[in-house]
């Protein structure tokens, strides 16, 4: 039986339900929460060279990309050495969940022109802040996204043993 006070959604917002169930950070979240993120949007056109942010930039925001390449970038000396690509359906700037966080890559813009979703770091505070479950669910996918980071990062490192010190990190 359909409960008659349930809130009913219209297309458009269905369709952004469904992209955003698909990125890691989204995934735990039902519609009704997911709703609570429509009004923050913001739709940003980028072209290629587009630098989105850098590295050591306070974390302002959420990006995920409608449509598009990013290239997340490590500053070497004087060179961007990519670290990831990210397309259609993925988010980058997964700090801005934290606060006072700053950004620990550059975003570069690497298709012919990108379309990305922007979710405002103090947007997505007021959220958490009014709602923990949002928060915690959101927190428990950005744990996973790092643990798997850190997984990658000690395999890489085993696979080229001896380029660096992992004691490093902690200094």
């Amino acid at each position: 039986m359909i409960n008659p006070f349930s809130k009913t959604y219209d297309e458009e917002q269905l369709l952004m339900f469904d992209f955003l169930q698909g990125i890691k950070f989204f995934e735990r979240l039902r519609q009704k929460e997911l709703a609570r993120f429509i009004p923050a949007m913001h739709h940003r056109k980028y072209l290629r060279d587009e630098v989105v942010f850098f590295s050591k930039d306070p974390s302002q925001a959420l990006y995920l990309i409608k449509k598009g390449k990013v290239d997340l970038t490590i500053d070497i000396k004087d060179n961007f050495e990519t670290i990831m690509e990210v397309g259609r359906g993925e988010a980058f700037g997964e700090n801005s969940l934290l606060e006072e966080a700053k950004r620990t890559y550059t975003a570069l813009i690497t298709s012919d022109e990108a379309e990305l979703i922007v979710i405002p770091h103090f947007a997505i505070q007021e959220i958490f802040d009014s709602n923990p479950k949002i928060k915690a669910k959101m927190m428990t996918s950005l744990s996973e996204y790092f643990n798997a980071n850190n997984q990658r990062l000690f395999r890489s490192y085993r696979e080229s043993f001896g380029f660096f010190s992992l004691r490093q990190m902690f200094e």
